[in-house]
């Protein structure tokens, strides 16, 4: 397994190893690996001839006062994982790298980036569109490999992907969770013991609205209210927002015709977490 730190070394390994004619999975991750990014990392591996895997903390992705400067970083066991797992190349680029002093680009996707987590965290995506679009420049992956845990990211990517023609395939791949039904998440680790249990209320609250959906219910208001008060049970959450959206213009929906996003974001303590469902009618 290669380490790759600078984008030119990077591109360079790519372009050989598209000359060879192979076939390159991405799975782009700001490290503190888990389960879920092994997941991402195992079908890369099993639909490409080679897997690159990027760790790096994107600074224009947060916001003022929000945890870029305490997000875990533990590059030494992300790498041992990777090699594990047959990364063939990990990049690792320093932020001076990616965004040296003279950068003045920056991507946005309109309107999807303001529905949902854009409302309480202006910025965000243009972000991690800019970030990832730099990324795909860099590596020029055949495939990248995004979770649904992060369901508006995904839809953002995709739609920024489309747009600019950049003619990557972006592989949709489901939320890994904890036995215990908790969505795997980098920022878990900041939990106590007592958020972490009071954490499970998220899973449970979507888990209930999906069963409801399966009996019939189809109004978003009686959905929004039995998460809702799933959540107002915990006393440390507090809720930044409870939505049923379309799964294409993250719109909030009133009546639920055939799919929707069930999606919730709270904070508990300092830590924000985001989980979400897509809700679809069951076949026959």
């Amino acid at each position: 397994m290669e380490i790759l730190r600078k984008p030119e070394e990077m591109t360079a390994w790519s372009k050989r190893a598209a000359r060879e004619g192979k076939t390159i999975g991405f799975v782009p991750t700001m490290g503190a690996l888990h389960e879920g990014h092994m997941s991402l990392i195992r079908r890369a591996r099993k639909e490409n001839d080679v897997v690159v895997v990027s760790i790096f903390v994107n600074p224009t992705q947060f916001g003022p006062g929000e945890d870029y400067d305490r997000y875990p970083r533990c590059f030494e066991k992300d790498a041992k994982m990777c090699e594990a797992e047959r990364v063939d190349a990990v990049f690792h680029p320093a932020a001076e790298d990616m965004y040296p002093e003279d950068h003045r680009t920056f991507v946005e996707v309109c309107e999807l980036s303001n529905r949902l987590c854009g409302i309480s965290r202006p910025g965000h995506f243009r972000g991690v569109t800019t970030v990832v679009a730099k990324l795909f420049g860099i590596v020029r992956p055949d495939r990248a490999y995004f979770g649904m845990k992060d369901a508006q990211q995904l839809v953002i990517i995709e739609r920024m992907n489309r747009d600019l023609c950049m003619g990557v395939q972006i592989v949709r791949c489901e939320t890994v969770r904890e036995p215990d039904g908790l969505a795997m998440s980098s920022r878990n680790t900041y939990l106590s013991a007592a958020e972490r249990k009071q954490a499970l209320a998220i899973s449970r609250a979507l888990k209930e609205c999906e069963a409801r959906f399966d009996a019939g219910e189809r109004k978003t208001m009686p959905l929004l209210k039995v998460m809702g008060d799933i959540l107002a049970r915990e006393p440390d959450i507090e809720v930044d927002y409870i939505a049923v959206a379309d799964p294409i213009t993250l719109d909030d929906i009133s009546t639920i015709e055939n799919e929707a996003l069930a999606a919730i974001a709270v904070y508990i303590g300092k830590t924000r977490l985001i989980d979400n469902v897509t809700l679809r009618p069951k076949k026959g």
